[in-house]
């Protein structure tokens, strides 16, 4: 029988009947009898189950003959339910006298199935009966069956048809080499049963799997989809027709229908499709009956595979959320969808290719995915072997192989193995060894080589390549890989398809529509050959060229919009601009060496270009191919140096190949890099590609794919790398086999220092095999093996190597959290420093002998029997520095032991035993016990879940160190009388929860000064009253310590505390985890006020007066803080009526206090009340502040804010009666309340009395254009403002700003306030009346074309200037014609123009009143081309721009017909001083008009022509209009292609330009020639101040031709050379000759390679006058560093400092006297860590003015955020702190927010990225809004009151 009769008969058909029958067991007895009367099967089988009954009795039913078991079988269909499908099965295959199947005459017992098909059910019929659908389900099977043979036919005809033959040297070849393949997520087996047939799908890293495996997974619910992701050229198209070529064998037996499309193909079709349209129109159509062969698919879609190839070059619709329905037509990529998902023939299963990257999201999450590889090593021998049939050849090749280890790396691509082997057959006949892999060094080299191997007799054939790379270009930039007839040239297609360049297949492009297709053998031959074209032919010239020298950052889903198929033609262009490329190229374009040369040259310019800029992880990978595949030494080593010093790669799947690109790069370099790959599926080989790499200093993977093959591989690498420092494998799936290859590399890592295994699931064995390696890591300080699985019995073991190894310093253990902190031998540590004094040696060694151990074992669930274990093998080892037991259950007898152990383990800091279930008799037994401890500092426990320190300290009259142990506990003083005395070292004592009552706190009050200096004393759940609260504010004069008193009344909680420490913080959550010896300079020494803070109480005039009284005699500054009661009118006055007696009160808080209406005036009046008063901050009448001068005689402004408290036109006459005498008010906020249009007006004429000199703001108060047109009108009446500004959308924002003098001029700034034609009339009209008005700005407020010609018209002035900014959407889309025309309607002069279309900006200056020279304009018209179009308007901007002296034109497209005025214009135009056209687009015709007109402007003194796309012949043009610039001052020339030739131009000019003070040309490529020409030209430029070349590939050579000139450069003042590539040997030189600029104010130097030797010699000639710094990424050490603060400390003028990206660590500048005028410090990626810290924010604060500090993507944690918070309020300039990419948690962020809340003015602090829970950074956020946790940088808040 043949298959398909095998899948669709007998098979399961006797387990289908079994199980159908066995539902049914009274039905099949009654047959029994019916057909064998005389047979009983009763007796002896009782004992069976119902499963072998049926059996049985089927079995006897058999025995009677075929007649017996016809007639029994359609009884069965007859009178029971059978369906539909099983019924036709039984009648054809039983019911006509077929012999019972085999397994049944076999005597084997099967199963039932499971499941039954579910089909269309039928009612019972009579016997006899022959309805039709079994005869039409019949025929479905029968059509079906021809259909699935036909699928099969013509599949094997397809590949019988492809095999290799002389005309197709590039197609399939016969033996095929399956690729690694690898699972990207874990699957279990599709059946358990096969599952177990087949082998377990849990592969591991690199193993093998077999095409059965790809198809084994679970998948009974939903779709079963599978993904196929390789990179270009891993063989998926090869696989997908793999699949196809072993289904048509048989091989595939699991499936009856298999289908493959290739996404390529399916983008020819522009219709809609139905699923039959596409499975039968497009792939295959049956012979017969479409509907019946495919209902029966949809039946039997299990068994149907569909297989779609190359989704990354599917043309996604642009709407991704549209859908098709079971029977709707669609496009292909919505049907695949519908297959996806399920929608469309359900149970069917689906595998589909693509590239990594961005995949669609029809693709179900729950899809297998399978990573496809590549070759290895074994697998590339066996291609070869495969490919060269005799053994010499065979041999010969592998020989090649062998010996070259790019030849190895190239053939892990299968398709590219491909072309090598070509390659090897063309050359290894006749060469000697190692000559033929010689000529295959690149990948472009391997494809030329084809090229010149299928070439007959080696002619090349130039015009046909060419052909051939034309139209694979046009393909690649219109997204086309299928090209048709009508798209080649019929000679071309017979030179592509002879040699195998081609293939031509059918193509159908609709159902019914076919044609002849025609496509590249492989989308990288059609890169190769589009770069071929673009290096090539002589249409493209070095612009063009260079244009597609890009890199790609990511994948992207295609669109008709976006194709993205040019992956790897940079690469391919890198490789055609090497010199082993040269010879074939000019034999290709018949062309002469320099044609060559210049176009190689340009590609490897763009490289350079590329090369010194910071790029994102994929673009760093395609960049490495790029630079190999130039085999340019220099390029490779300028990229490796300008590689940062931490290089990650996160997310996006590397090779083999692209780890040997990366290392080949980084063996040019000479510091030491991190590389960091995270979450990147990885090839388990790859590792391999980094051996001997010496250059890496720290490696790290995180990935859960890799496994042991992976580990195997690395640890064959490690050995190798000679510097490598830290070691991290992270998040894997390794094994015991894996940890086993690691374990036994390391120690062949002498250097090794830190070493992370995290998260690796670790079992026992492992981790105790890896800590037994540690005697033999000589270097290495820091093993963590966190979150992993480590047992008890483990732990104790790890314990016991803490104790006998003698380099660990500290065991920590907290929950998951497993960390060894090791300390190198004094031998080892004295050979890293280079120390050889033997004697100091000597003494560190013993000092070494002595070592201490700090052992932390938190929350680990330690009982009594551990510890007993533990204190076994601690009496064994050193001495303790400190036992962390906290968070175990070691309960009473524990902790006891522990106790009693702490004299015999010599713990000499801190014992910890909190949390530990601790009794108050156990807590006396472990009190007991430590007594008797001679040498224990601090003592942890806890009681009730409360944690006490009890810190011990010796006496001061003791000499020998013996300690007072005092001993204090929660909650057990029930009777104070009998409280003893103490003398106490800070404790903290808690009395909360007895019954003091009043009585007893007065009796404590009087005793507390005789208890010394305590922490804090809590009083809570005592009982007081009200009275005796208020009298505890007492102890703020009886005792010194005493500083905060905190009362909620309600709930009685009663605080009387010190000053706060970090720990005090912390109450909301778990206490900090900081290193030994961690100290904090928290908030300073300055003197910090009392406070006395009142909760849920409502106070009464009586209480107030007496708590004002009490406090009046308190020293030192007091605060006051009320919240959360009802304050009345009349207790209002009260406490405000005693303020001025309170001297010494800095503040007074009322927060969630109900107040009246009455109270805004009240409080205003406390400034005529109190001169102390500075602050009066009232909101919403719920919340007031009011801050206090230190003394009377303090000048400062005071401010006053009333926002949100309902204020309304009949408040403000009151309001400002009161305020008419506050002489020095800066500030008066009025926002958020009911003003409207009447209340502003009412206040506009009230404000000339009310002496503001700061600001008054009025957002949020119901304003309308009416208000805005008052403003205006009420501008000359009030002198002393100088700017005003409204916007009435969103922002609702009205201010208006005032000095302390009368202005001259004022700035007016209004925002969409959607003026209409009246209102825009009668503004013009207020304007002419408002003189003298200096600036007015409209943004976006509906002030359309005609709107400004109208204002422009109205608005006169007696005189004076008007700048007059317009920001509108139609600007941009204007064009410079029509601009200009509005400018023509001014009424005065105009004396500046600018112009930025993307900005959508029009700027004017007019000058008032209009002056006409009639006789001017007609000489100036007769100079004008009288055939210029729009004559009338350029005589009406003649007569309004005759005085015109600025002309800016920024991000226009400049049409010829606006050149061509503007040519005209610059004729005429005597007094231009200033003319920029920058980031324009122009036409060639109009440069050469705005050239003309130029070289005329002979008194233009700025010039700016940057950042224009030009041509060298539209550069040339444009430089030559520089002759005759005589008094140009200012020239940037910055992105302008300058060319030799025109550099040559440029420096002839620039000869002439002696009073040149500024000179811009940076992003140039002028390098170190260019630089030889530019100083010899600068030698006469002797006015020079600013010189910036930034940007140039300016080497050591040109840094040696500008110090030779800049000694001749008296008045520079700035110079930028940043991003070249200079060394320590020019930026010496430089540094030496810049000590002879005397007034050098600002030096950028950044992003070069100066490194310490530069800085030391700046530090030693450190400009006098200098004002900005810019080193950062120039590979500084601490040494350059440290010597260079040490240089800057006292500079007076220094503003801005710039060192990020430096490896620093420890050599951060230290400041001792200070830096008074440094606003901006930049240290970005320095290294800096919590040990830096301190004295980093010491020297910051010695910074004065200090605005913006740059610490992110460094190491700081919570320490470091400690020492900020600290100094944050001294800091009072200070407005941002970037704090991204740090290691601080929420702890460290509550500190921040805590120093914010002491008055900082900051605006930001930015702490992305930082280990902080979302939830936690959102409650910071809310609770501190200038804490900016988000990704994108939010609008700075500036502090209220600032």
């Amino acid at each position: 029988m043949d298959p398909i009769s095998l899948q669709l008969g007998t098979k399961n058909l006797w387990g289908l009947l079994v199980g159908l029958l066995s539902k049914d067991p009274e039905w099949l007895s009654a047959k029994v009898k019916f057909f064998l009367p005389n047979v009983d099967l009763g007796c002896g089988n009782a004992a069976l189950d119902l499963t072998q009954k049926v059996i049985l009795q089927l079995k006897e039913l058999h025995r009677q003959g075929s007649a017996t078991w016809q007639k029994f079988i359609h009884c069965v269909c007859m009178e029971l339910d059978v369906p539909l499908e099983l019924e036709v099965l039984l009648l054809s295959t039983w019911g006509s006298g077929d012999e019972l199947p085999s397994h049944l005459a076999a005597g084997e017992e099967s199963q039932p199935e499971s499941q039954l098909h579910q089909g269309l059910k039928r009612p019972h019929q009579s016997c006899g009966s022959s309805p039709r659908p079994k005869q039409y389900k019949k025929q479905q099977r029968e059509l079906a069956k021809q259909y699935l043979q036909l699928l099969r036919t013509s599949a094997q005809q397809h590949y019988s048809s492809k095999l290799s033959g002389p005309g197709q040297p590039l197609t399939f070849h016969q033996a095929y080499v399956p690729p690694i393949l690898q699972w990207g997520r874990a699957t279990a087996p599709f059946d358990p049963q096969e599952g177990d047939i087949m082998g377990r799908t849990k592969t591991e890293d690199g193993a093998d799997m077999s095409i059965r495996d790809l198809f084994n997974t679970r998948a009974d619910k939903g779709p079963r989809v599978m993904v196929l992701l390789g990179k270009a050229g891993m063989g998926k198209t090869t696989l997908a027709h793999r699949l196809r070529q072993k289904w048509a064998d048989g091989q595939l037996d699991r499936f009856q229908a298999l289908f493959l499309f290739e996404f390529r193909h399916l983008n020819l079709i522009t219709g809609l499709l139905t699923l039959p349209q596409l499975l039968f129109d497009v792939y295959l159509s049956p012979e017969a009956g479409p509907e019946a062969v495919f209902q029966y698919l949809k039946e039997n879609a299990n068994g149907v595979l569909l297989i779609f190839d190359g989704l990354e070059e599917a043309l996604h619709p642009y709407s991704s959320k549209e859908t098709v329905g079971p029977e709707a037509p669609g496009p292909a990529l919505t049907l695949f969808s519908g297959l996806c998902c399920g929608t469309l023939l359900p149970g069917c299963w689906v595998m589909v290719t693509s590239r990594p990257g961005k995949l669609p999201a029809c693709l179900p999450t729950e899809a297998a995915t399978v990573h496809m590889w590549g070759f290895d090593g074994p697998r590339v021998e066996k291609y070869m072997g495969c490919f060269f049939r005799d053994q010499p050849s065979q041999e010969a090749a592998l020989a090649e192989l062998r010996a070259n280890r790019h030849l190895r790396s190239m053939c892990a691509v299968p398709a590219l193995c491909r072309v090598v082997c070509l390659c090897l057959h063309h050359l290894l006949p006749g060469s000697s060894p190692g000559q033929s892999s010689a000529l295959l060094l690149t990948v472009t080299q391997n494809y030329v080589q084809m090229v010149l191997a299928l070439s007959p007799s080696g002619y090349l054939d130039a015009e046909s390549l060419l052909g051939l790379g034309e139209i694979a270009l046009r393909g690649l930039e219109t997204g086309k890989v299928i090209f048709s007839t009508e798209d080649i040239a019929s000679s071309i297609m017979a030179f592509g398809t002879s040699l195998g360049l081609l293939n031509s297949f059918c193509v159908c492009t609709g159902p019914g529509h076919q044609e002849e297709g025609f496509a590249f053998t492989h989308l990288s031959l059609q890169e190769f050959f589009a770069a071929l074209h673009l290096m090539a032919s002589p249409k493209v010239d070095k612009d063009t060229l260079t244009r597609y020298v890009t890199l790609n950052s990511r994948w992207l889903l295609r669109t008709k919009a976006r194709p993205r198929l040019l992956d790897h033609l940079s690469t391919f262009l890198a490789g055609l601009a090497s010199r082993a490329c040269h010879p074939f190229l000019s034999q290709l374009t018949q062309q002469d060496q320099v044609w060559v040369g210049t176009k190689q040259a340009a590609v490897i310019q763009a490289l350079r270009k590329l090369a010194t800029r910071r790029h994102t992880g994929p673009k760093v990978v395609e960049l490495c191919h790029c630079v190999g595949e130039t085999q340019e030494p220099e390029l490779a080593g300028l990229m490796a140096q300008s590689l940062p010093y931490q290089l990650p790669f996160h997310n996006f799947p590397l090779t083999y190949a692209d780890l040997a690109a990366l290392t080949n790069i980084l063996g040019h370099r000479d510091a030491p890099i991190h590389l960091d790959f995270e979450g990147c599926p990885l090839e388990s080989r790859c590792p391999e590609a980094l051996a001997g790499c010496g250059q890496v200093e720290n490696l790290s993977f995180k990935s859960r794919k890799c496994g042991d093959a992976f580990a195997e591989a690395l640890s064959r690498s490690l050995p190798t790398m000679g510097s490598l420092k830290k070691l991290g494998l992270t998040g894997s799936k390794i094994t015991a086999r894996g940890i086993n290859h690691l374990v036994q590399a390391l120690p062949l890592c002498p250097h090794l220092e830190e070493v992370s295994f995290q998260d690796n699931q670790l079992k026992d064995q492992e981790v105790l095999g890896i800590v037994d390696v540690l005697p033999r890591l000589p270097r290495l300080r820091k093993l963590d093996l966190s979150r992993n699985n480590v047992s008890m019995s483990t732990l104790l073991c790890l314990t016991k190597v803490a104790v006998t190894c003698p380099t660990i310093r500290t065991l920590q253990v907290r929950n998951a959290d497993l960390i060894f902190l090791l300390s190198p031998p004094v031998e080892t540590a004295a050979e890293t420093r280079g120390a050889p004094d033997l004697q100091e040696n000597a003494s560190q060694r013993e000092e070494g002998q002595s070592r201490s151990l700090a052992l932390r074992l938190q929350k680990c669930q330690l009982t009594v029997n551990d510890v007993e274990m533990l204190i076994a093998q601690l009496l064994e080892g050193p001495h303790l520095d400190e036992v962390d037991l906290s968070g175990n259950q070691l309960e009473d007898e524990g902790c006891r032991l522990m106790a009693e152990a702490v004299p015999q383990l010599h713990i000499a800091r801190k014992l910890d035993l909190s949390d530990n279930r601790l009794s108050v008799d156990g807590m006396y037994s472990v009190l007991s016990a430590v007594s008797t401890s001679r040498t224990l500092a601090d003592l942890h426990i806890s009681l009730k879940y409360k944690t006490v320190v009890l810190m011990f300290a010796p006496k001061m009259e003791e000499q020998e160190g013996n300690q007072e142990r005092v001993l204090f506990h929660d909650s057990l003083m029930p009777q104070m009388p009998s409280m003893p005395q103490m003398s106490l070292c800070f404790p903290n004592i808690s009395l909360s929860g007895n019954a003091l009552g009043d009585e007893g706190a007065a009796q404590l009050a009087q005793r507390l000064p005789g208890l010394g200096a305590l922490q804090s004393l809590n009083l809570s759940e005592n009982g007081l009253s009200l009275d005796s609260v208020i009298s505890l504010a007492q102890c703020f004069s009886a005792v010194q310590w005493a500083l905060h008193l905190d009362v909620s009344f309600k709930s009685q909680v009663i605080v009387l505390r010190s000053d706060r420490r970090p720990r005090d913080l912390s109450a909301a959550g778990s206490l900090p985890e900081f290193p030994t010896g961690s100290q904090f300079s928290w908030f300073g020494q300055h003197c910090i006020p009392r406070s006395f803070c009142l909760r849920e109480c409502q106070l009464e005039p009586p209480s107030l007066i007496r708590l004002c009284e009490t406090l009046e005699k308190c020293p030192g500054p007091v605060e006051i803080k009320l919240s959360h009661g009802i304050l009345s009118d009349q207790s209002l006055d009260t406490l405000l009526g005693h303020l001025p007696r309170l001297h010494q009160l800095k503040l007074l808080q009322l927060s969630q206090m109900r107040l009246s209406l009455r109270s805004p005036f009240l409080l205003a009046d406390l400034f005529n009340l109190c001169p102390r008063v500075q602050k009066v901050d009232l909101r919403s009448l719920h919340h007031v502040t009011l801050h206090f001068r230190s003394n009377e005689k303090q000048k400062s402004g005071r401010y006053g804010m009333f926002t949100g408290c309902g204020l309304s036109q009949e408040h403000v006459e009151p309001l400002c009666k009161v305020l008419r005498n506050c002489e020095d008010l800066n500030q008066l906020d009025l926002s958020s309340n009911q003003l409207g249009d009447d209340g502003l007006r009412c206040l506009l004429k009230c404000l000339p009395q009310v002496p503001i000199s700061g600001l008054l703001d009025l957002s949020h108060n119901n304003i309308s254009q009416k208000s805005v047109l008052c403003l205006v009108e009420s501008l000359p009446s009030c002198p002393r403002v100088r700017e005003a500004s409204v916007n009435l959308g969103s922002q609702q924002s009205f201010r208006i700003h005032f000095s302390q003098q009368e202005e001259a001029g004022k700035t007016l700034r209004l925002s969409e306030c959607s003026f209409e034609p009246e209102h825009v009339y009668r503004l013009a009209t207020r304007l002419s009346q408002a003189w003298p008005l200096k600036q007015l700005t409209l943004t976006q407020c509906c002030l359309g074309l005609e709107g400004l010609n109208v204002l422009l018209r109205l608005v006169r002035w007696p005189e004076g200037l008007l700048s007059l900014r317009v920001e509108e959407p139609w600007v941009g889309r204007a064009g410079v014609l029509t601009l200009l025309g509005v400018c023509a309607q001014a009424s005065g002069n105009v004396t500046e123009i600018s112009i930025s279309e993307t900005q959508q900006q029009l700027c004017i200056q007019l000058e008032f009143p209009r002056q006409e020279n009639p006789e001017a304009m007609a000489l100036r018209l007769a100079h004008c081309d009288l055939e210029t179009h729009n004559r009338l308007l350029i005589s009406q901007l003649m007569e309004t721009c005759a005085r015109l002296q600025q002309l800016s034109l920024s991000q226009v497209n400049l049409c010829d017909a606006s050149s061509l005025l503007l040519h005209s214009l610059l004729l005429a135009l005597s007094e231009l001083k200033k003319f920029r056209l920058a980031s324009s687009c122009v036409s060639s015709e109009g440069l050469a008009c705005l050239a003309s007109g130029l070289s005329h402007c002979h008194h233009l003194e700025e010039l700016d022509l940057s950042n224009n796309q030009l041509g060298e012949q539209d550069t040339k043009v444009l430089v030559g209009a520089l002759e005759g610039k005589y008094w140009l001052k200012r020239l940037d020339l910055s992105h302008f292609p300058l060319g030799s030739s025109t550099l040559a131009v440029l420096a002839q000019g620039l000869s002439h330009m002696t009073y040149l003070q500024s000179l811009c040309l940076s992003n140039n490529d002028i390098g170190d020639i260019g630089c030889y020409h530019l100083s010899k030209t600068l030698r006469a430029a002797t006015s020079l101040e600013e010189l910036g070349l930034s940007y140039n590939q300016i080497g050591d050579t040109g840094a040696q031709h500008l110090a030779a000139i800049l000694p001749e450069l008296p008045e520079l003042r700035k110079i930028d050379l940043s991003g070249n590539g200079i060394s320590p040997a020019g930026g010496v030189l430089l540094v030496e000759s810049l000590a002879l600029c005397k007034h050098l104010e600002e030096l950028m130097l950044g992003c070069n390679t100066l490194g310490d030797p530069t800085a030391l010699e700046l530090a030693q000639v450190l400009p006098q006058h200098l004002r900005v710094l810019r080193l950062q990424s120039n590979r500084l050490g601490p040494t350059g560093a440290l010597r260079l603060g040490e240089a800057l400390d006292g500079c007076p003028y220094v503003e801005e400092i710039s060192l990020a990206e430096n490896s620093l660590a420890g050599g951060v500048p230290r400041f001792r006297q200070g830096l008074p005028l440094l606003r901006h410090i930049d240290l970005v990626s320095c290294e800096i860590d919590n040990q830096t810290a301190k004295p980093l924010t010491a020297s910051i604060v010695l910074c004065p003015v200090l605005e913006e500090i740059l610490l992110s993507w460094n190491l700081l944690g919570d320490e470091a955020a400690a020492e900020l918070a600290g100094v944050l309020p001294q800091m009072g300039r200070l407005k941002r702190v970037d704090l991204e990419k740090n290691r601080i948690t929420a702890y460290g962020a509550r500190l921040l927010a805590q120093g914010l809340a002491q008055g900082s003015g900051i605006q930001v602090i930015r702490l992305w990225n930082n280990p902080i829970p979302p939830d936690t950074a959102q409650h910071l956020h809310i609770q501190e809004p200038r804490l900016d946790f988000a990704f994108f940088h939010n609008q700075p808040q500036a502090p209220r009151g600032t």
